[in-house]
């Protein structure tokens, strides 16, 4: 009987999230087996920080994407609040530039490729086998931009068995998922796994004005996958996956009381006057709101098995289309409009090829791999003259068209206006990128109980990156002015056309002064080209020792890198590799007699040269806030701990945290302030606790009950944290306070496992939270707004077998 309590606890474990030991999937399985060091190796013998999810326990959480389960995941933050454009951190320690000139800190690899930009990063769950979050850098197995950790998923592949499955899931706010799955045999050694998901949701607020759902949701995702095993030792498999996207874009939720036109709000504005954003009305007017995604990705996997070695072979080819045009102004007024469109396409090729094998002695891996990549991207951007008026007087250069209209077009009766014109700014960015890399991993078997393991990895990187900054774009108020030239009234004014032909939001005029390789007047517009290269020597050394059968203790030290780059919204700036080097010891330990595993691990990590992007209030070239890349060296001591235990036979309880003191060892903001010593932002404190009662019915099946909690501390403020909007306190609202989830799920699962009937409580006591500030129209347009953290969902879901 404690074998078999051992056995449900770590399948609880292992599937829930955080058991960083051997354990069974479900009862009477093998071992739960992972990938998180390029090889097939159970869970409890990897001497790395690994917390593993499977397929069933994203339905247990109502999941749709990974975004939906970070909370459970301690260590791991994933914002996707424009899926298109998400923000991964592990152990603190993310980028936030949504840029295409930088890469991210985690790598997010699906069936051994790596998603590279942000816009493929967050795809719809569609039958997950596992996913594996690896903390800490794992530059020498899963290479460049893996310097904080990697996130890992697997798929599910083809089966010589016939499956076939049918799903769907219904709750507040209109939710409606389905998916389906169909596995057949198609002749000896040759199978096909199919398996479509559509989802959609109404949205989460309403237009005070229009009455307009906001924040809807709607998606679908579909894979195929062919799998060819010619012999026993050879297996190839061809998948191709199509992701679609087409939502609304996040909702900019204003905090200033917008007075009767045509008075302004403040600049800047009083923050001692901010709205409540839970109650005040919501106002969105932004033309053609809207986030799409189109996704095609072709994977072919071969694995050869010699006589001495394994020879596999990974090649994949992605292509996608992103667009995310948000409300930057939170208001239904035409003087305060201004919207920006982020508009992205990506292809890219990729080519792995590696050899392993394992003698008595040895476990071995040698590989290399190729990455090209071809990103463009629009940064757009839209207001009309009236905000454009409204933006340059807030910044002291006067109000031209309100001038003109009032002084020249009104007394003279000029049948003309120069307000309500569109006028559009945007920065187009092309980025072409390679990487090549070998890299070699041998775990050596000292002793029967003690390994070494030791890993290197050499990348390389070569970049160009182009800065295009076209004409500004506003037709009919060029016409206008044409207009009024012809008939001599601009002359009233001693103006003329030319003197409205200026960007306010971006400028490259100056471009000669910029550090272009190739800096040029395209005629239409000023470019600038920007080529570099760098290269990475990333290393691993693990030590680890079999104290007892159920106790394994290790220590490492391991290296991270990635890739230098351009920031794609400040013109000529270019950037160097970031460099992490991590410390790191653990023990893993159970008690069967206990039916009880803890786990822990202690780190401390030096990050040198980490990029972030703050938002200035203005630089050379523009007139109103940008976002500006700047440097700094971090630092973080922590730890982690999972509990699990089996009390009695049917009660599951899990325990898993996360401490981490993250610091700017070396910061100096452009304005001069020395944010050394000060923490970068991070919480101290992230745990989730829950348990799982199972109560069998006989022939009527099972009864499975769950609960499930999560905590993520304050968050820690520095001396910069007021000017970006995401660490600080207001009358009507409290920012980057603590965060509590509680999820309950029941479920009825029928004796023969073919019928499930399940119902589901996310958020349990609808604990929102304002997730930052954004000031990207405060100082211009005295228009700041927030982001919210999703409502409590609830439903139900069922799933039929055939």
């Amino acid at each position: 009987m404690a074998k078999l309590n051992e056995i449900r606890a770590a399948a609880f474990a292992s599937s829930i999230l955080a058991a960083t030991f051997g354990a069974s999937a479900a009862l009477g399985a093998d071992e739960v087996l992972v990938t998180a060091q390029k090889r097939a190796q159970s869970l409890q013998d990897v001497p790395i920080s690994v917390e593993v999810i499977s397929g069933d326990r994203i339905d247990d959480l109502a999941a749709d994407n990974i975004a939906d389960i970070d909370a459970f995941v301690p260590g791991l933050d994933v914002g996707a609040g424009s899926p298109t454009q998400p923000r991964y951190a592990v152990r603190g320690v993310k980028t936030d530039d949504f840029g295409v000139g930088t890469d991210p800190a985690v790598g997010v690899y699906i069936d051994g490729v790596y998603s590279a930009r942000s816009g493929a990063a967050v795809l719809s769950f569609n039958d997950i086998e596992r996913i594996e979050v690896l903390k800490g850098p794992q530059g020498t197995l899963f290479g460049r931009n893996a310097a904080a950790g990697a996130v890992s998923i697997t798929t599910k592949k083809p089966s010589d068995e016939f499956e076939a499955q049918l799903g769907g899931r219904f709750g507040n706010y209109g939710k409606k998922r389905g998916d389906i799955l169909l596995n057949v045999p198609l002749q000896d050694r040759l199978s096909l796994r199919v398996n479509a998901v559509y989802n959609e949701r109404d949205g989460l607020y309403e237009d005070a004005a229009t009455g307009e759902d906001l924040s809807r949701e709607k998606n679908w995702a579909a894979r195929a996958a062919l799998r060819w095993r010619p012999t026993d030792q050879t297996d190839v498999i061809v998948a191709w996956t199509h992701d679609e996207l087409d939502q609304d874009a996040r909702p900019a939720i204003g905090i200033v009381d917008i007075p009767a036109a045509p008075a302004k709000p403040p600049v800047p504005p009083v923050e001692a006057d901010y709205l409540d954003p839970f109650t005040a009305p919501i106002f969105n007017d932004v033309i053609d709101n809207h986030e799409t995604r189109n996704l095609d990705e072709v994977t072919l996997t071969v694995s050869q098995d010699l006589a001495w070695a394994t020879l596999k072979s990974i090649t994949s080819w992605r292509e996608f289309e992103t667009e995310n045009r948000e409300d930057e102004d939170g208001t239904n007024r035409i003087d305060l409009y201004f919207d920006t469109n982020n508009r992205e396409q990506n292809r890219s090729w990729y080519q792995e090829l590696s050899l392993s094998g394992e003698t008595s002695r040895f476990d071995w891996l040698v590989g290399a791999s190729y990455y090209t990549e071809k990103a463009n991207q629009i940064s757009d951007t839209f207001a009309f003259t009236d905000s454009i008026d409204t933006t340059l007087g807030n910044l002291g250069f006067g109000t031209p068209f309100s001038d003109l209209e009032n002084f020249v077009l009104i007394p003279f009766d000029v049948p003309a206006t120069m307000f309500g014109h569109g006028w559009r700014e945007a920065m187009y960015n092309e980025g072409r990128f390679k990487a090549y890399a070998l890299y070699a991993d041998v775990i050596a078997h000292v002793t029967d109980r003690l390994n070494l393991t030791v890993g290197l990895r050499y990348t390389h990187d070569k970049k160009s990156f182009e800065w295009f900054n076209g004409l500004r774009e506003a037709p009919e108020l060029d016409a206008t002015l044409q207009a009024l030239d012809d008939m001599g009234v601009l002359a009233l004014a001693g103006a003329s056309p030319e003197d409205f032909q200026f960007d306010v939001v971006f400028d490259l005029s100056g471009v000669a002064g910029l550090p272009c390789d190739n800096g040029v007047d395209a005629g239409e517009g000023v470019a600038c080209i920007l080529e570099d290269s760098w290269s990475d020597v990333s290393p691993r050394v693990v030590v680890d020792y079999q104290l007892t059968d159920n106790v394994l203790v290790y220590a490492s030290y391991a290296q991270g890198y990635k890739a230098g780059g351009f920031n794609s919204v400040e013109v000529g700036s270019r950037f160097d590799n970031e460099d992490v080097v991590n410390y790191e010891a653990g023990v893993k330990s159970s008690f069967p007699d206990l039916n009880l595993t803890i786990n822990a691990s202690g780190f401390h990590y030096v990050y040198n040269d980490k990029q972030s992007i703050s938002l200035v209030q203005a630089v050379s070239g523009s007139s109103v806030p940008q976002y500006i890349v700047e440097t700094s060296d971090d630092q973080a001591w922590g730890a982690d701990l999972q509990i699990v235990w089996t009390p009695v036979e049917p009660v599951d309880l899990f325990f898993s945290s996360q401490y981490i003191d993250t610091t700017y060892k070396r910061r100096i903001t452009r304005d001069d302030v020395d944010l050394s010593g000060e923490p970068t932002g991070e919480p101290k404190w992230s745990l989730a606790a829950g348990g799982k009662y199972t109560h069998e019915l006989g022939a009527s099946g099972r009864l499975e009950l769950q609960a499930l909690y999560a905590y993520r501390g304050q968050t820690r403020c520095n001396s910069e944290a007021e000017a970006q909007g995401n660490c600080l306190g207001f009358p009507a609202f409290a920012l980057g306070e603590a965060q509590h989830r509680t999820d309950l799920r029941a479920r009825w699962v029928s004796a023969n496992e073919k019928y499930e009937l399940g119902l589901f409580v996310n958020n349990l006591f609808d604990d929102q939270y304002v997730t930052s500030v954004n000031n990207i129209t405060a100082a211009t347009i005295g228009t700041p707004f927030v982001g919210l953290t999703e409502p409590r969902f609830w439903g139900g879901d069922f799933k039929v077998r055939f």
